[in-house]
């Protein structure tokens, strides 16, 4: 049976984020794509997200195991990818490789790294913002290249199955909560992006010299790699892949 790649999004944001970029992968890679939103977000827009990662990576087993019984290779974003280390660590017979993008974890860097402190103010008018002005606060912080279509498309999705700010909160509660246990037993690749405006480079840096472990870096792109630089992005991926078969 051909292993899943299964794709995770970070702070607040869901599957329909991913735009097109599952099926360019599925297409590339020949293996099937599945994308899986967090409690709170997505599909699961009306449930309470717990506020720390091992309780959401409790939630997410059995939602995994009932699409595919796994291994699944997980490729994460953000606050996503701190989720598929939790759920490496959980059930290491069930992930087969991991792919962190614009990552971080608590003691390898500071709080005011794993979040840009000269964003603070942007990111507190983005929680209390209405609808569009929050959408566009965000793809200000997360995106190098946002166009109108971009911001349409994202205030589309959050009308459609809105977000909780509560949440919100208990994402970021959860991010600020995680720690590193053990290294993932498996294959290991960090991505990031040079021009991250929310989350410092140097975190996925630091993440890839304490586990030694491969780390690229887009010199252009900033937090969100999927609108910054899918291209680049799906070419990391394909040959990561390549090299596990």
């Amino acid at each position: 049976m051909v292993q899943p790649i299964v794709l995770l999004r970070g702070l607040a944001r869901e599957q329909a984020h991913w735009g097109d970029f599952p099926g360019a992968l599925a297409r590339q890679t020949q293996r099937p794509v599945y994308c899986q939103d967090l409690p709170g977000m997505g599909q699961y827009h009306q449930e309470q997200s717990p506020a720390d990662m091992r309780s959401l990576a409790e939630l997410i087993l059995p939602r995994l195991r009932r699409r595919h019984p796994g291994p699944w290779h997980l490729v994460a974003m953000s606050l996503g990818a701190m989720l598929a280390v939790q759920l490496a660590v959980l059930a290491p017979q069930q992930v087969a490789s991991l792919v962190l993008i614009n990552t971080s974890a608590g003691a390898l860097t500071p709080f005011y790294q794993r979040l840009r402190w000269q964003q603070y103010s942007k990111v507190l008018s983005a929680f209390i913002a209405p609808l569009r002005q929050r959408e566009q606060l965000i793809l200000q912080l997360t995106s190098q290249r946002w166009q109108q279509p971009q911001l349409q498309r994202a205030v589309d999705i959050a009308r459609h199955r809105p977000v909780q700010r509560l949440n919100v909160l208990r994402q970021l509660l959860a991010a600020s909560r995680f720690r590193l246990s053990e290294k993932p037993q498996c294959p290991l690749l960090l991505l990031s992006g040079a021009a991250d405006q929310l989350v410092d480079p140097i975190c996925s840096e630091r993440l890839a010299d304490y586990w030694q472990v491969a780390h690229l870096q887009h010199p252009l792109a900033g937090h969100d790699l999927v609108l910054d630089a899918p291209d680049w992005l799906l070419s990391q991926l394909v040959q990561f892949y390549a090299c596990l078969d």
